[in-house]
């Protein structure tokens, strides 16, 4: 009690009978409290320099490395009907095994002979090819047996020009001697006649000497003809030479055309063939997909397609798969204010779903429950979500995965940074910093030291 009362009572009560009165007279509550308050204190100011791991927190969920380990969906390439099925969900394939049989729902397919009909037209345009070929080559001959033929008959009508060239020559010559030999029975004539004006010479010898005379413009009238007729003949063997020029020409360029078209033909043929080929394969490809197998060991884990006689179009998903071996992984997506902070092999604590776990977050040592991971893989781009998706593969120093866990289950992740004092880190939080910058460094020794940029 205060006792500011002028009526005090103090005097009247015994204190010593009652032991609550007695505790509050003694005045040791307000000393505890004290003691507790500074006590308090000093655990808070201790705690505040205890080492913290600062660290990027993010959720995630479980994947796999390898992108073929992955759960894939198997697809049908081609249109079809369901005619059987031959697995269940939950059944294990192997590669290679059957999962479902169609059949055919396109009518440019449903000849049972297709295969041997396009064989058949196969075969029968490489006859058309062979026997195009073997024309071309007939025409090769009779174009080389032309052209044999041609030069023989210019060298023999070459020749003939030859011959005729030098007759014309020869008959020059005789035609000069004719002519010279008028000229001298003419100047003969003329001096006899001359003479016989004279007296000297009588009319007997003048007339025998014009008789002479006419006797040699005779020969060189018909050697003039004959040079001519000669002449005449060159001009012949020239045209000959040259009708037999334009004649073979003519055979050569007409079976040379022959045989182009020939090639052409056999060009469309052989173009025909390559594309029935083709086909061929086309058809014999799609034959074997009417049976839809497993691209590798793994388990059914859902039909999206069901029934007997339901039609699916190309593409259409059928059935989803999930290997049976695979790496596991798990992805988290990260801020972009944390990307910088992160690197490749940066070591990461990880809470799986349905794993019991008690976790301190800025003591991972002390942590129970969680597993340890490495940062495997960053992607450059953002994601959807607007945040960046980054990989974390298992530690092989750390505690193996549990077995039991799948592809797609949620985890919790902290990526681990700096070590730094507790009071630092409310600070950084009260301010709104980001986690210090820093990147792991090996030491001399093979250690990674931490260091802050």
């Amino acid at each position: 009690m205060l006792n500011i009362s002028p009526n005090n009572q103090n005097h009247s009560v015994d204190a010593q009978k009652f032991n609550s009165l007695r505790t509050v007279e003694a005045k040791i509550s307000g000393n505890v409290l004290t003691r507790l308050i500074i006590g308090l204190f000093l655990v808070i100011l201790i705690t505040m320099f205890i080492p913290w791991t600062q660290n990027i927190r993010a959720k995630g969920s479980v994947t796999t490395i390898d992108p073929e380990q992955r759960p894939q969906t198997i697809h049908s390439v081609i249109g079809g009907r369901i005619e059987k099925w031959f697995v269940r969900e939950g059944d294990f394939v192997s590669k290679g095994d059957t999962i479902l049989f169609i059949s055919e729902v396109k009518d440019s397919y449903f000849d049972p002979n297709l295969l041997d009909r396009t064989e058949d037209q196969i075969k029968a345009k490489e006859l058309s090819v062979d026997s195009y070929g073997q024309k071309v080559k007939s025409l090769d001959n009779q174009i080389d047996a032309m052209l044999s033929t041609s030069r023989l008959k210019l060298q023999q009508a070459q020749i003939k020009n030859d011959q005729a060239i030098l007759k014309v020559t020869s008959d020059s010559m005789d035609y000069q001697a004719a002519k010279i030999n008028f000229d001298i029975a003419k100047e003969q004539f003329e001096r006899m006649e001359k003479l016989y004006k004279d007296g000297l010479k009588s009319l007997t010898d003048l007339e025998n000497r014009k008789q002479t005379m006419q006797r040699n413009q005779a020969s060189m009238i018909s050697a003039q003809q004959k040079l001519l007729g000669s002449r005449s003949e060159v001009i012949n063997t020239q045209v000959e030479l040259s009708t037999i020029q334009q004649q073979y020409r003519d055979a050569v360029s007409k079976a040379e055309a022959e045989k182009y078209t020939a090639m052409s033909n056999m060009y469309d043929a052989e173009a025909t063939v390559t594309k029935l080929q083709n086909e061929y394969m086309n058809y014999s490809i799609r034959f074997g997909m009417y049976f839809i197998t497993a691209p590798q060991d793994g388990y059914i884990t859902k039909v999206i397609q069901s029934g007997i006689g339901e039609t699916i179009k190309e593409g259409t998903p059928i059935v989803s798969i999930m290997p049976s071996k695979f790496e596991l992984a798990v992805e988290m997506y990260v801020k972009p204010i944390d990307l910088p902070l992160l690197k490749q092999g940066q070591k990461v604590r990880i809470q799986f779903d349905g794993w019991p776990a008690i976790v301190f977050s800025g003591w991972p040592n002390t942590s129970y429950g969680t597993y340890g991971g490495k940062v495997f893989a960053i992607d450059n781009f953002v994601s959807s979500n607007g945040l960046y998706r980054v990989l974390v593969a298992p530690d092989e120093k750390e505690h193996e995965w549990p077995n039991a866990l799948r592809v797609g289950a949620g985890s919790n992740s902290m990526v681990l940074l700096k070590d730094v004092p507790i009071w630092y880190e409310l600070w950084r939080v009260i301010n709104g910093f980001p986690p210090d910058y820093y990147k792991p460094v090996q030491s001399t020794v093979g250690q990674t030291t931490e260091k802050t940029q």
